[in-house]
């Protein structure tokens, strides 16, 4: 036998053209099987119909019906993805896809493709420069190792075609399209991305990029940059949706991930209830794939997050042991998913005392993947915590430069806050301070914030009108039960705590 190559639940050998279902040989005529070998070995990209022709008929002129004719006997036998859809999918007038990983559907995973941009600028020598908007945009979205994304070869496909976008989504195995155009006019240049549900052709986000166009290729990373922010939490976000939406004998290791992370990477300040509702969801879901990366190391922070902020893990758990032992498995299991790396490098800063191993490690996680909201914002926390202030204030700011309009920008704008206050920095943790308090209603954290700041700047009545409001949110607010929350050792929060004391909050 020759090399075998698996989808779903088949493998096709492609020296011998044999199809195999488990131990069982699926009959194939030898058009069909050479039309299969052309598809698996383009590895999910599109397959123009001459190239199959040439395969299924080399050295022979024939119509294009017959591949048709191949095509359909092909889907009769291999029936449908787990998904519900078919394995190959029809590019119109271009050719076919095999969707060997349909998509995700193995692990639920979503997969992405990114449309190329129409030009709008009525000058086809302009064409390089739009192309190259798409393909940033595309190898910036493959870092995210959360979701698929359709590679260029197939997606460009559909350059200068008006289709419906549900069949494009049918046709690439993609559950959402990321499409857009490009105007240039003179210096300037406005670019309009906007993302679809694959399914139903419904928007979920659009939005305008203007720009000076200057130097082409710092515009192109400013506008990869742009996009990427706002439209990765996009993703989560419906993905999350989906997730809920699904019946509870439905779920699967990815839907229980996504229902998790709410309780984890909120919009609010977490609790300590939030982690145990994480770590059960989470232990449903690696019970269902013992091998699934993004929720071994998810497990592993919300314990992580038990132990630190003061939570009681249940008789026989050791929260500590499993942090560790969960990130070790999901490091294991996929080294190359930058989220992955980065709860490795927590756990070993905050549990096992590794300090220089847990930086280098959630740096290797910043290199791997510089657009991520949620490496940015855990790195600057990380930062604060080995008290490198201006490094934390850093990683935060780059949080915000991702995504200067998204709701979780209150985290880093007291990340901000919070830096400048433990470096002494009184003034700039205050305006900060009372930045976060704009972008947190509802949230007692910020309130503190801003009171110690006014306390060391000698106004104790605003200092005591903003512990007001904290205690309004949280009424059992101490000084031990904010360090207790916040898990920070070492006095990193000595200023913070010296000015509450300052405008009069109890030590417990």
């Amino acid at each position: 036998m020759g090399e075998r190559i698996a989808f779903g639940p088949y493998l096709f050998d492609t020296t011998s053209a044999t199809l195999l279902r488990g131990d069982d040989v699926v009959s194939l005529g030898g058009r069909a099987a050479a039309v299969l070998k052309a598809l698996l070995e383009a590895d999910g990209e599109v397959v123009a119909k001459a190239r199959l022709m040439d395969s299924a008929w080399p050295d022979t002129l024939v119509e294009e019906g017959n591949l048709a004719v191949q095509v359909a006997t092909l889907r009769k036998i291999l029936g449908t993805r787990p998904d519900g859809a078919e394995w190959i999918g029809n590019v119109a007038r271009v050719g076919y896809r095999l969707v060997r990983d349909a998509g995700g559907a193995a692990t639920g995973i979503p997969a992405v493709a990114v449309l190329p941009f129409a030009n709008l600028s009525g000058d086809d020598n302009q064409d390089y420069f739009v192309d190259g908007i798409v393909e940033e945009l595309i190898a910036a979205l493959s870092r995210f190792k959360t979701f698929a994304v359709i590679a260029r070869n197939s997606s460009f496909a559909f350059k200068h075609r008006a289709v419906d976008v549900r069949e494009v989504a049918r046709a690439l195995g993609a559950r959402y399209l990321l499409e857009g155009s490009v105007r240039l006019a003179g210096p300037r240049v406005r670019v309009t991305a906007q993302l679809i549900d694959g399914a139903s052709g419904s928007h979920l986000w659009a939005e305008n990029f203007d720009g000076a166009v200057g130097d082409i290729l710092d515009f192109q990373d400013r506008i990869t940059e742009a996009v990427i922010g706002l439209i990765e939490p996009q993703l989560r976000r419906a993905e999350i949706e989906r997730a809920r939406r699904k019946r509870p004998e439905n779920l699967d290791a990815y839907d229980l991930y996504l229902q998790a992370l709410p309780f984890m990477q909120g919009v609010r300040i977490v609790q300590l209830e939030d982690f145990d509702r994480a770590i059960e969801l989470l232990e449903r879901a690696i019970a269902l794939d013992p091998d699934f990366a993004p929720a071994l190391a998810l497990a592993a922070w919300a314990h992580e997050m038990r132990l630190t902020r003061g939570g009681t893990a249940p008789p026989g758990v050791d929260d500590a042991r499993q942090a560790l032992a969960l990130a070790a498995r999901g490091l294991a299991v996929d080294s190359n998913d930058p989220n992955v790396v980065l709860v490795a490098g927590i756990v070993r800063l905050t549990i096992s005392g590794e300090h220089a191993t847990g930086l280098a490690l959630i740096r290797r996680a910043q290199a791997a993947n510089p657009n991520s909201l949620l490496i940015a914002n855990v790195a600057g926390y990380a930062h604060f915590f080995m008290g490198d202030y201006d490094e934390a204030i850093a990683s935060h700011e780059r949080f915000l430069q991702l995504s200067p309009g998204l709701a979780e920008t209150f985290w880093s704008l007291n990340g901000i806050a919070r830096a400048h206050l433990a470096a002494g920095r009184v003034e700039e943790a205050l305006a900060w301070g009372l930045r976060g308090l704009e972008a947190s209603e509802g949230v007692d954290f910020p309130h503190c914030i801003v009171a110690a700041a006014y306390a060391h700047l000698g106004r104790i009545d605003e200092a005591q009108a903003q512990l007001a409001r904290a205690h309004a949110i949280w009424p059992n607010l101490t000084i031990s039960s904010l360090l207790g929350r916040t898990g920070q050792p070492d006095g990193r929060d000595r200023v913070l705590v010296e000015g509450l004391r300052l405008a009069g909050l109890r030590e417990s």
